[in-house]
Protein backbone atom coordinates (compact mmCIF):
# COMPACT_ATOMS: atom_id res chain seq x y z
CA UNK A 1 0.00 0.00 0.00
CA UNK A 2 2.61 2.47 0.91
CA UNK A 3 4.24 2.10 -2.46
CA UNK A 4 1.36 2.56 -4.61
CA UNK A 5 1.05 5.62 -2.19
CA UNK A 6 4.39 7.06 -2.74
CA UNK A 7 4.14 6.46 -6.88
CA UNK A 8 0.71 7.97 -6.97
CA UNK A 9 2.70 10.69 -5.17
CA UNK A 10 5.02 10.88 -7.72
CA UNK A 11 2.69 10.89 -10.19
CA UNK A 12 0.45 13.37 -9.18
CA UNK A 13 3.46 15.92 -7.63
CA UNK A 14 5.94 15.57 -10.81
CA UNK A 15 4.16 17.20 -13.58
CA UNK A 16 3.09 20.58 -10.82
CA UNK A 17 6.82 20.42 -9.50
CA UNK A 18 7.97 20.79 -13.24
CA UNK A 19 4.85 23.26 -14.08
CA UNK A 20 6.06 25.27 -11.13
CA UNK A 21 9.73 25.55 -12.59
CA UNK A 22 8.33 26.74 -15.90
CA UNK A 23 7.09 29.79 -13.98
CA UNK A 24 10.72 30.89 -12.95
CA UNK A 25 12.26 30.20 -16.19
CA UNK A 26 13.41 33.39 -17.88
CA UNK A 27 14.95 33.97 -21.46
CA UNK A 28 18.54 34.84 -22.83
CA UNK A 29 18.77 37.51 -25.33
CA UNK A 30 18.56 34.23 -28.09
CA UNK A 31 15.36 32.89 -26.55
CA UNK A 32 16.75 30.05 -24.43
CA UNK A 33 14.95 29.58 -21.18
CA UNK A 34 16.70 29.12 -17.89
CA UNK A 35 15.83 28.44 -14.57
CA UNK A 36 18.08 30.77 -11.69
CA UNK A 37 16.47 29.45 -8.81
CA UNK A 38 17.37 25.87 -10.05
CA UNK A 39 20.83 25.84 -9.05
CA UNK A 40 21.52 22.23 -9.25
CA UNK A 41 25.05 20.89 -6.75
CA UNK A 42 26.26 24.49 -6.43
CA UNK A 43 25.65 26.61 -3.11
CA UNK A 44 23.38 29.60 -4.45
CA UNK A 45 22.79 31.97 -7.12
CA UNK A 46 23.63 35.17 -7.75
CA UNK A 47 21.47 37.58 -9.56
CA UNK A 48 22.95 40.87 -10.38
CA UNK A 49 20.08 43.15 -11.82
CA UNK A 50 21.80 45.69 -14.59
CA UNK A 51 20.52 48.16 -17.09
CA UNK A 52 23.02 48.98 -20.28
CA UNK A 53 21.48 52.44 -19.76
CA UNK A 54 22.82 52.89 -15.89
CA UNK A 55 26.12 54.76 -15.92
CA UNK A 56 26.56 52.96 -12.46
CA UNK A 57 25.75 49.47 -13.40
CA UNK A 58 28.35 49.56 -16.62
CA UNK A 59 30.69 51.01 -14.48
CA UNK A 60 30.39 47.87 -12.67
CA UNK A 61 30.36 45.58 -15.30
CA UNK A 62 34.06 44.56 -14.99
CA UNK A 63 33.63 43.58 -11.32
CA UNK A 64 30.52 41.91 -12.06
CA UNK A 65 32.59 39.96 -14.78
CA UNK A 66 35.04 39.08 -11.86
CA UNK A 67 33.02 37.97 -9.42
CA UNK A 68 31.13 35.42 -11.75
CA UNK A 69 33.99 33.89 -13.06
CA UNK A 70 35.97 33.88 -9.39
CA UNK A 71 32.86 32.01 -7.66
CA UNK A 72 31.47 30.01 -10.89
CA UNK A 73 32.86 26.80 -9.19
CA UNK A 74 29.93 27.14 -6.07
CA UNK A 75 27.35 29.54 -7.61
CA UNK A 76 25.48 29.80 -10.87
CA UNK A 77 25.09 33.62 -11.66
CA UNK A 78 22.59 35.67 -13.61
CA UNK A 79 22.95 39.14 -15.10
CA UNK A 80 19.27 40.26 -15.03
CA UNK A 81 17.83 42.75 -17.24
CA UNK A 82 14.36 43.65 -15.30
CA UNK A 83 13.07 47.69 -17.15
CA UNK A 84 10.50 47.05 -18.54
CA UNK A 85 11.28 48.78 -21.94
CA UNK A 86 14.98 47.37 -22.37
CA UNK A 87 14.72 46.20 -25.91
CA UNK A 88 16.56 42.37 -26.73
CA UNK A 89 18.84 44.45 -29.11
CA UNK A 90 19.80 46.69 -26.20
CA UNK A 91 20.41 43.81 -23.77
CA UNK A 92 22.36 42.14 -26.47
CA UNK A 93 24.31 44.27 -27.07
CA UNK A 94 25.13 44.91 -23.69
CA UNK A 95 26.25 41.05 -23.44
CA UNK A 96 28.29 41.36 -25.96
CA UNK A 97 30.24 45.11 -25.47
CA UNK A 98 30.72 44.10 -21.72
CA UNK A 99 32.04 40.61 -22.21
CA UNK A 100 29.49 39.41 -19.77
CA UNK A 101 30.50 36.66 -18.32
CA UNK A 102 26.98 35.03 -16.36
CA UNK A 103 23.89 34.35 -18.36
CA UNK A 104 22.05 36.70 -19.06
CA UNK A 105 18.14 37.10 -18.67
CA UNK A 106 15.31 39.04 -19.50
CA UNK A 107 12.57 39.66 -16.89
CA UNK A 108 10.28 42.39 -18.52
CA UNK A 109 7.17 41.37 -16.81
CA UNK A 110 9.20 41.80 -13.27
CA UNK A 111 8.87 38.44 -11.54
CA UNK A 112 11.99 37.88 -10.89
CA UNK A 113 12.46 41.55 -9.57
CA UNK A 114 9.66 41.59 -7.65
CA UNK A 115 10.39 38.39 -6.25
CA UNK A 116 13.52 39.28 -4.47
CA UNK A 117 12.06 43.41 -4.28
CA UNK A 118 15.17 44.65 -6.28
CA UNK A 119 14.80 47.98 -7.35
CA UNK A 120 17.97 49.33 -8.53
CA UNK A 121 20.67 48.62 -11.24
CA UNK A 122 23.11 47.51 -10.08
CA UNK A 123 22.23 45.20 -7.21
CA UNK A 124 23.32 41.68 -6.06
CA UNK A 125 20.67 38.96 -4.54
CA UNK A 126 22.26 35.74 -3.73
CA UNK A 127 19.92 33.04 -3.13
CA UNK A 128 20.15 29.71 -1.56
CA UNK A 129 19.43 26.25 -2.95
CA UNK A 130 15.95 27.06 -1.42
CA UNK A 131 15.01 30.22 -3.04
CA UNK A 132 15.99 32.26 0.10
CA UNK A 133 17.68 35.47 0.12
CA UNK A 134 21.10 35.26 1.77
CA UNK A 135 22.34 38.79 0.64
CA UNK A 136 20.99 41.89 -1.38
CA UNK A 137 22.50 44.76 -1.95
CA UNK A 138 25.65 47.00 -3.71
CA UNK A 139 28.29 45.01 -5.07
CA UNK A 140 31.05 47.48 -3.46
CA UNK A 141 31.06 50.96 -2.21
CA UNK A 142 32.69 52.03 -5.00
CA UNK A 143 29.32 54.55 -5.48
CA UNK A 144 28.87 56.25 -2.01
CA UNK A 145 25.50 57.93 -3.57
CA UNK A 146 24.25 58.56 -7.18
CA UNK A 147 26.40 60.97 -8.40
CA UNK A 148 29.04 60.32 -5.22
CA UNK A 149 32.19 58.04 -6.63
CA UNK A 150 35.18 57.65 -4.89
CA UNK A 151 38.32 56.25 -6.71
CA UNK A 152 38.12 52.49 -6.06
CA UNK A 153 36.23 50.45 -3.56
CA UNK A 154 36.79 50.50 0.21
CA UNK A 155 34.78 47.67 0.86
CA UNK A 156 33.89 44.25 -0.82
CA UNK A 157 30.23 43.31 0.30
CA UNK A 158 29.33 41.25 -1.94
CA UNK A 159 32.11 39.24 -2.43
CA UNK A 160 32.22 39.02 1.41
CA UNK A 161 28.77 37.72 1.21
CA UNK A 162 29.66 34.84 -0.91
CA UNK A 163 32.90 34.06 1.24
CA UNK A 164 30.64 33.48 3.83
CA UNK A 165 28.35 31.44 2.13
CA UNK A 166 30.90 29.03 0.37
CA UNK A 167 32.04 28.75 4.22
CA UNK A 168 28.99 27.41 5.29
CA UNK A 169 28.29 30.65 7.62
CA UNK A 170 26.08 33.27 8.07
CA UNK A 171 26.59 36.48 5.84
CA UNK A 172 27.41 38.91 8.29
CA UNK A 173 25.45 41.74 6.58
CA UNK A 174 22.64 39.98 4.82
CA UNK A 175 21.54 43.68 3.36
CA UNK A 176 23.24 46.33 2.09
CA UNK A 177 21.27 49.32 0.32
CA UNK A 178 22.35 49.13 -3.26
CA UNK A 179 23.38 52.89 -5.33
CA UNK A 180 22.13 53.66 -8.90
CA UNK A 181 19.19 53.66 -10.92
CA UNK A 182 16.10 53.40 -10.17
CA UNK A 183 14.81 49.59 -11.88
CA UNK A 184 11.68 51.28 -13.76
CA UNK A 185 8.28 50.07 -12.56
CA UNK A 186 9.50 49.16 -9.27
CA UNK A 187 8.68 50.67 -5.93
Amino acid sequence: MKTALSILILVVLTPLLRSQEKAWEFPDPEGAMHAPLAVGDKKGAVLFFVSPYCPTANTLMPEINSIAADYTANFVSYVVHADPSIKVTDAYQHFVMFKVKATVLLDAEQRLAKRVQARITPEAVVLAPDGKVLYQGRINDLYLGPTKRQRKATTRDLRDALDAVQAGKPVATPRVEAVGCKITGMP
